[in-house]
Protein backbone atom coordinates (compact mmCIF):
# COMPACT_ATOMS: atom_id res chain seq x y z
CA UNK A 1 0.00 0.00 0.00
CA UNK A 2 1.10 3.63 -1.00
CA UNK A 3 0.85 6.35 1.57
CA UNK A 4 2.14 9.10 -0.51
CA UNK A 5 -1.26 10.55 -1.23
CA UNK A 6 -2.48 10.54 2.48
CA UNK A 7 0.70 12.13 3.86
CA UNK A 8 1.01 14.61 1.24
CA UNK A 9 -2.53 15.64 2.42
CA UNK A 10 -1.24 15.74 6.10
CA UNK A 11 1.05 18.32 4.88
CA UNK A 12 -1.71 20.50 2.58
CA UNK A 13 -4.28 20.24 5.58
CA UNK A 14 -1.24 21.32 8.10
CA UNK A 15 -0.80 24.78 5.94
CA UNK A 16 -4.30 25.24 6.50
CA UNK A 17 -4.03 25.39 10.13
CA UNK A 18 -1.09 27.43 10.98
CA UNK A 19 -3.66 30.10 11.64
CA UNK A 20 -3.93 27.72 14.93
CA UNK A 21 -0.65 27.31 16.51
CA UNK A 22 2.60 27.86 15.70
CA UNK A 23 2.93 24.46 16.59
CA UNK A 24 1.93 23.30 13.26
CA UNK A 25 4.81 25.27 11.64
CA UNK A 26 6.67 22.09 12.10
CA UNK A 27 5.67 18.56 10.50
CA UNK A 28 6.96 15.83 12.65
CA UNK A 29 8.00 12.00 11.72
CA UNK A 30 4.85 9.65 11.46
CA UNK A 31 5.16 6.03 12.37
CA UNK A 32 2.43 3.67 10.32
CA UNK A 33 2.06 0.30 11.88
CA UNK A 34 1.63 -2.89 9.65
CA UNK A 35 1.43 -5.79 11.70
CA UNK A 36 4.44 -5.86 14.20
CA UNK A 37 6.44 -3.46 11.62
CA UNK A 38 6.84 0.34 12.15
CA UNK A 39 7.03 2.25 8.37
CA UNK A 40 8.85 5.76 9.56
CA UNK A 41 7.66 8.60 6.87
CA UNK A 42 9.85 11.71 7.68
CA UNK A 43 9.68 14.88 6.01
CA UNK A 44 12.05 15.78 3.62
CA UNK A 45 14.95 18.79 4.00
CA UNK A 46 12.85 21.32 2.46
CA UNK A 47 9.39 20.02 4.33
CA UNK A 48 7.74 19.27 1.37
CA UNK A 49 6.83 15.57 0.85
CA UNK A 50 6.91 12.73 3.55
CA UNK A 51 9.55 9.88 2.35
CA UNK A 52 9.82 6.56 3.94
CA UNK A 53 13.13 6.02 6.23
CA UNK A 54 13.40 3.26 8.54
CA UNK A 55 10.79 -0.02 8.58
CA UNK A 56 11.84 -1.54 11.93
CA UNK A 57 9.93 -4.46 14.24
CA UNK A 58 7.60 -2.94 16.70
CA UNK A 59 8.97 -3.47 20.24
CA UNK A 60 5.74 -5.06 21.26
CA UNK A 61 2.78 -5.78 19.97
CA UNK A 62 0.32 -2.66 19.04
CA UNK A 63 -3.35 -2.68 18.56
CA UNK A 64 -5.21 -1.65 15.12
CA UNK A 65 -6.42 1.62 15.75
CA UNK A 66 -3.85 3.06 18.07
CA UNK A 67 -2.97 6.98 17.91
CA UNK A 68 -0.44 7.78 19.78
CA UNK A 69 2.94 9.50 20.23
CA UNK A 70 6.50 8.45 21.50
CA UNK A 71 9.83 8.05 21.02
CA UNK A 72 10.58 5.88 18.45
CA UNK A 73 13.98 3.73 19.74
CA UNK A 74 14.70 2.64 16.28
CA UNK A 75 14.56 6.04 14.84
CA UNK A 76 17.40 7.73 17.16
CA UNK A 77 14.59 7.98 19.99
CA UNK A 78 12.68 10.67 17.95
CA UNK A 79 9.29 11.78 19.03
CA UNK A 80 6.55 10.49 16.65
CA UNK A 81 2.85 10.34 15.68
CA UNK A 82 2.14 6.58 15.91
CA UNK A 83 -1.08 5.45 14.26
CA UNK A 84 -2.35 2.87 11.69
CA UNK A 85 -3.61 2.96 8.39
CA UNK A 86 -7.10 3.76 8.82
CA UNK A 87 -6.76 7.10 10.19
CA UNK A 88 -6.40 8.24 6.81
CA UNK A 89 -9.73 7.30 5.92
CA UNK A 90 -11.94 10.40 7.07
CA UNK A 91 -11.22 13.99 7.89
CA UNK A 92 -11.34 13.20 11.69
CA UNK A 93 -8.89 10.97 11.19
CA UNK A 94 -6.25 13.73 10.14
CA UNK A 95 -7.38 15.91 12.85
CA UNK A 96 -6.18 12.97 15.44
CA UNK A 97 -2.55 13.37 13.65
CA UNK A 98 -2.81 16.78 14.56
CA UNK A 99 -3.75 15.63 18.07
CA UNK A 100 -0.76 13.43 18.24
CA UNK A 101 1.44 16.38 16.51
CA UNK A 102 0.62 17.93 19.80
CA UNK A 103 1.91 15.58 21.91
CA UNK A 104 5.21 15.51 19.76
CA UNK A 105 5.57 19.40 20.32
CA UNK A 106 5.38 19.19 23.80
CA UNK A 107 7.92 16.35 23.81
CA UNK A 108 10.00 18.08 21.84
CA UNK A 109 9.85 21.41 23.62
CA UNK A 110 9.08 21.12 27.52
CA UNK A 111 7.59 18.76 28.57
CA UNK A 112 10.62 16.23 30.20
CA UNK A 113 11.48 19.19 32.03
CA UNK A 114 7.84 20.10 33.79
CA UNK A 115 7.55 16.23 34.39
CA UNK A 116 11.25 15.93 36.39
CA UNK A 117 9.23 18.78 38.45
CA UNK A 118 6.42 16.83 39.37
CA UNK A 119 6.77 14.47 42.35
CA UNK A 120 4.08 12.05 41.29
CA UNK A 121 6.49 11.41 38.35
CA UNK A 122 9.40 10.80 40.46
CA UNK A 123 7.97 8.59 42.71
CA UNK A 124 6.73 6.07 39.47
CA UNK A 125 9.90 6.39 37.18
CA UNK A 126 11.71 5.13 40.92
CA UNK A 127 9.05 2.17 41.19
CA UNK A 128 9.45 1.61 37.43
CA UNK A 129 6.02 2.83 36.36
CA UNK A 130 6.72 3.72 32.79
CA UNK A 131 2.44 3.91 32.92
CA UNK A 132 1.86 6.28 35.31
CA UNK A 133 0.35 8.93 33.60
CA UNK A 134 -2.64 5.77 32.58
CA UNK A 135 -2.45 3.91 35.78
CA UNK A 136 -2.27 6.36 38.43
CA UNK A 137 -4.85 5.36 40.76
CA UNK A 138 -6.80 8.86 40.81
CA UNK A 139 -9.91 9.38 42.94
CA UNK A 140 -12.22 9.83 40.19
CA UNK A 141 -15.32 8.75 43.21
CA UNK A 142 -14.30 10.53 45.82
CA UNK A 143 -17.82 12.53 46.24
CA UNK A 144 -16.02 16.17 46.81
CA UNK A 145 -13.88 15.72 43.86
CA UNK A 146 -17.25 15.28 41.67
CA UNK A 147 -19.16 17.78 42.94
CA UNK A 148 -16.24 20.09 42.23
CA UNK A 149 -15.71 18.93 38.94
CA UNK A 150 -19.36 19.13 38.22
CA UNK A 151 -19.36 22.70 39.22
CA UNK A 152 -16.10 23.55 36.99
CA UNK A 153 -17.04 21.99 33.63
CA UNK A 154 -20.74 23.97 34.37
CA UNK A 155 -18.47 27.20 34.86
CA UNK A 156 -17.09 26.24 31.57
CA UNK A 157 -20.27 25.64 29.58
CA UNK A 158 -21.73 28.86 30.58
CA UNK A 159 -18.33 30.75 29.67
CA UNK A 160 -17.65 31.70 33.15
CA UNK A 161 -13.79 31.72 33.37
CA UNK A 162 -13.33 33.52 36.65
CA UNK A 163 -15.83 30.80 38.21
CA UNK A 164 -14.24 28.13 36.69
CA UNK A 165 -11.12 29.27 38.06
CA UNK A 166 -12.37 29.62 41.40
CA UNK A 167 -13.71 26.60 41.82
CA UNK A 168 -9.59 25.06 40.14
CA UNK A 169 -8.39 26.57 43.21
CA UNK A 170 -10.77 24.09 45.68
CA UNK A 171 -9.11 21.30 43.98
CA UNK A 172 -5.25 22.22 45.09
CA UNK A 173 -6.82 21.82 49.16
CA UNK A 174 -9.49 18.90 48.25
CA UNK A 175 -6.74 16.32 46.68
CA UNK A 176 -3.57 15.10 48.24
CA UNK A 177 -0.63 16.65 46.59
CA UNK A 178 0.11 13.49 43.99
CA UNK A 179 -3.39 13.61 42.94
CA UNK A 180 -3.29 17.66 42.80
CA UNK A 181 -0.58 16.96 40.84
CA UNK A 182 -1.65 14.28 38.22
CA UNK A 183 -4.50 16.36 37.74
CA UNK A 184 -2.35 19.31 37.01
CA UNK A 185 0.04 17.19 34.34
CA UNK A 186 -3.30 15.54 32.65
CA UNK A 187 -5.19 19.31 32.26
CA UNK A 188 -1.70 20.33 31.13
CA UNK A 189 -0.82 17.33 28.40
CA UNK A 190 -3.74 16.19 27.63
CA UNK A 191 -6.12 19.33 27.85
CA UNK A 192 -4.27 21.69 25.96
CA UNK A 193 -3.97 18.73 23.17
CA UNK A 194 -7.80 18.65 23.30
CA UNK A 195 -8.50 22.19 23.12
CA UNK A 196 -6.31 22.21 19.89
CA UNK A 197 -8.01 19.43 18.58
CA UNK A 198 -11.33 21.17 19.24
CA UNK A 199 -10.34 24.88 17.06
CA UNK A 200 -9.58 22.11 14.26
CA UNK A 201 -12.52 20.21 14.68
CA UNK A 202 -14.47 23.75 14.40
CA UNK A 203 -12.14 24.93 11.37
CA UNK A 204 -12.97 22.32 9.22
CA UNK A 205 -16.87 22.37 10.32
CA UNK A 206 -16.65 18.30 12.10
CA UNK A 207 -18.40 17.58 15.62
CA UNK A 208 -16.10 18.99 18.65
CA UNK A 209 -15.15 15.85 20.53
CA UNK A 210 -16.13 16.01 24.33
CA UNK A 211 -15.86 13.01 25.50
CA UNK A 212 -15.69 12.18 29.05
CA UNK A 213 -18.28 15.09 30.50
CA UNK A 214 -20.53 12.00 31.00
CA UNK A 215 -20.64 10.29 34.86
CA UNK A 216 -19.03 8.44 36.10
CA UNK A 217 -15.95 10.87 35.81
CA UNK A 218 -12.55 9.09 34.41
CA UNK A 219 -9.26 9.98 33.11
CA UNK A 220 -10.55 11.50 30.03
CA UNK A 221 -12.38 13.49 32.38
CA UNK A 222 -9.51 15.82 32.74
CA UNK A 223 -9.32 16.39 29.27
CA UNK A 224 -12.47 18.28 29.20
CA UNK A 225 -11.66 20.58 32.54
CA UNK A 226 -8.11 20.83 31.48
CA UNK A 227 -9.36 22.61 28.03
CA UNK A 228 -11.97 24.76 29.86
CA UNK A 229 -9.23 25.97 32.83
CA UNK A 230 -6.95 26.42 29.67
CA UNK A 231 -9.80 28.51 27.78
CA UNK A 232 -10.24 30.82 31.00
CA UNK A 233 -7.05 31.48 31.42
CA UNK A 234 -6.33 32.38 27.57
CA UNK A 235 -9.08 34.67 28.22
CA UNK A 236 -7.29 36.72 29.88
CA UNK A 237 -3.34 36.31 28.61
CA UNK A 238 -3.70 35.01 25.55
CA UNK A 239 -0.33 34.41 24.69
CA UNK A 240 -0.42 31.42 27.51
CA UNK A 241 -1.04 29.08 24.92
CA UNK A 242 1.75 29.90 22.73
CA UNK A 243 4.04 29.33 26.12
CA UNK A 244 3.60 25.95 27.33
CA UNK A 245 5.72 25.71 30.26
CA UNK A 246 4.32 29.21 31.73
CA UNK A 247 0.74 27.56 30.78
CA UNK A 248 1.60 25.05 33.03
CA UNK A 249 2.73 26.83 35.72
CA UNK A 250 -0.40 29.33 35.51
CA UNK A 251 -2.62 25.46 35.41
CA UNK A 252 -0.55 24.75 38.61
CA UNK A 253 -1.66 27.66 40.18
CA UNK A 254 -5.15 28.75 38.71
Amino acid sequence: MTYNPALQKVLELQQKILNIHPLFGNPYPIAIVEGNTFLIFDVDYAGNAYHLVRQAPTPMPIPVGVRAAFDLECYDNKIACVVTSEVFDTLDGYVTIFHEFVHCYQASTCELKLKQSLEVARQAMAAGNYMWEIEHPFPYDNPDFIETYTDLLQAVDANQGEEALRTHQKLRKLLPSLDFEYLIWQEWKEGFARLIENRLQWQFNLLENHYGRQKPYHRITLYEGGAGVITALSQEKPELTNDLENLFWSIQHA
